[in-house]
């Protein structure tokens, strides 16, 4: 008889074959994905990054990152047991939690946060010619790879600023890497990714010196955002110099980053993962610097999604409540 194990069972197996004692089998190393994001965003080096750190120094623990779409994909890999942690903008959590959007074929997503990480700031990226987001009407722009977080919100954004994302800009659906090489190539005029500051695509662009662009101000349009998605998008303000050649501050949308786990995760794996982060954390701010803002008190902020059991009970048992 041939006994076939989706990654799910088979670490509830493994759980329980750990539990029984032998000293054999209290050895194995119990392995896990890490779902990230495309290889020129935040995610992928953060991801990278907290696997690097669970492999070295969590006893008995091989982790590893895998490069995906974000956001939509790393929700659906957690929900089809073939990922074990993730990374997701908050508006693409909530979407999930309600089986709308990308996430409306298949219906709701059952995954819970175990981590707040830091906030993603929309990047409006546009030719010097374009000078808002308006002005994007009729023209080629990379909207995110199909069925991204990044996609949902350059869609919402369009539509705040009056336009049709459907049919008012031609689209292509194209990832941070790609759209910077597009973008260089002159085949778009401008392009929209949610990613942390700096994003190393759009970094790298901008010190290659390979074609002059522009951050566009999205403040008018978080305005008409928050009307219709309350409590998911807030102010961001990009520093002068974030980016090589940018000398003023950028106003923008931000949304809150969070570290996710399946609803059905097994507690004592939620446990693991929280005690091997902040127990080096030093570790983990090294990562990136976006890393640098993680601390016990802002991993563990309400938001407009629910935390797992497991993980509300670790940041209790260390002093601070949700």
């Amino acid at each position: 008889m041939t006994l076939i194990l989706n990654r799910r069972a088979a670490l509830v197996a493994g759980t329980a074959l750990l539990g029984l004692g032998a000293p054999a089998l209290a050895q194995a190393r119990r392995r896990l994905t890490v779902a990230t994001g495309g290889t020129g965003g935040v995610y992928f080096v953060y991801g990278g990054g907290l696997a690097r750190v669970l492999t070295e120094k969590v006893p008995n623990v091989q982790a590893t990152s895998q490069v995906t779409g974000g956001s939509v994909d790393n929700i659906n890999l957690l929900s089809a047991g073939d990922a074990d942690i993730g990374f997701s903008t908050l508006d693409s959590v909530v979407d999930a939690l309600n089986g709308v959007g990308a996430y409306a074929r298949g219906g709701k997503r059952e995954v819970r946060i175990i981590a707040v990480l830091y906030d993603n700031v929309l990047h409006a990226v546009a030719t010097p010619a374009i000078n808002s987001v308006a002005e994007m009407k009729g023209k080629r722009i990379g909207v995110g790879s199909a069925g991204s977080s990044t996609e949902g919100w350059a869609d919402r954004t369009l539509e705040a600023a009056g336009l049709n994302p459907k049919t008012d800009i031609i689209r292509d659906n194209l990832g941070v890497a790609e759209s910077a090489n597009a973008l260089a190539d002159g085949k778009i005029a401008g392009f929209f990714w949610g990613g942390g500051v700096p994003t190393a695509a759009i970094r790298d662009l901008a010190q290659s010196g390979r074609t002059a662009f522009k951050l566009l101000d999205t403040s008018k349009e978080l305005v008409e955002m928050n009307k219709k998605y309350p409590g998911l998008y807030r102010e961001s303000i990009m520093p002068p110099n974030s980016y090589p050649g940018q000398t003023q501050a950028v106003s923008g949308i931000g949304v809150a980053n969070v570290m996710l786990v399946d609803a059905k995760a097994p507690n004592d794996l939620v446990t693991l993962i929280l005690e091997g982060i902040f127990n080096n954390l030093t570790d983990m701010q090294a990562i990136h610097p976006e890393a640098r803002k993680l601390t016990l008190q802002t991993a563990a902020v309400k938001l407009a999604a629910p935390f797992h059991p497991a993980a509300e009970a670790f940041y209790k048992a260390r002093g601070v409540s949700i």
